[in-house]
């Protein structure tokens, strides 16, 4: 997964605007909160890592982010109406079907100029528990030598829903910042092993932190 020269990258003002905008809604609509967004370096490259259960945790972690975060999202999110808000706010489409080398260079380029990148490793909605997750933001990670803060998402799922269901207004939505840790290379292994146990660090770091969260802050978050 070797990229050629990065692409531009995204104007960071993009991504600020944006977040302005939807955490007003994440304030009215429902009652979004941020639990520990001191852990999230202020300033710097930083990878955020979140487990992913249902639509809303995209706009919601990006919205109450305590600094903008230009994400990796699926490419078919970039269609009709939606798309045009997606792009808008500086957010980078990415084809889950491939090693896509484009998008994971233009994160890079994001880090490069002290920013920050956000990832769902899980690449898809699931039940939110982070069992496995892609390579990508494991490579991200080593490539960039930024720090990742893993980051829980609570509350999105309606009980007994789809993936694609909203929950109810003024629902209690949480955002939750774990510690962040950086993720080393073994030295010792060859270069897919690297990647790989990089990987099962990075998922056993994140599925840690939301089985802590989802205790902490209790089953109403």
């Amino acid at each position: 997964m070797t990229p050629s020269a990065a692409p531009t990258a995204p104007h960071r003002r993009r991504a600020a605007s944006g977040r302005h905008v939807g955490r007003a809604i994440f304030r009215t609509l429902y009652r979004g909160r941020a639990v520990h967004p001191e852990r999230v370096p202020a300033d710097g490259p930083v990878v955020l890592v979140a487990n992913h259960a249902a639509f809303l945790d995209g706009p919601f972690v990006f919205s109450l982010a305590p600094r903008p975060v230009t994400f990796l999202v699926k490419q078919e999110a970039f269609s009709g109406a939606f798309g045009l808000v997606v792009r808008g706010a500086g957010q980078i489409p990415i084809d889950r079907s491939t090693g896509d080398r484009v998008a994971l260079s233009t994160a890079l380029a994001v880090l490069e100029r002290g920013d920050a990148v956000g990832i769902f490793p899980e690449g898809t909605r699931r039940d939110g528990d982070v069992d496995e997750v892609n390579q990508g933001a494991a490579w991200i990670a080593l490539r960039s030598g930024a720090p990742v803060v893993p980051v829980a998402v609570l509350g999105t799922r309606v009980p007994g829903g789809s993936p694609d269901a909203w929950p109810a207004p003024r629902a209690v939505l949480t955002v939750d910042f774990g510690e962040p840790f950086s993720l080393r290379p073994d030295p010792t292994a060859p270069g897919r092993e690297r990647l790989r146990l990089a990987s099962l660090t990075l998922q056993e770091a994140l599925a840690s932190h939301v089985r802590r969260a989802r205790v902490d802050n209790g089953p109403s978050a």
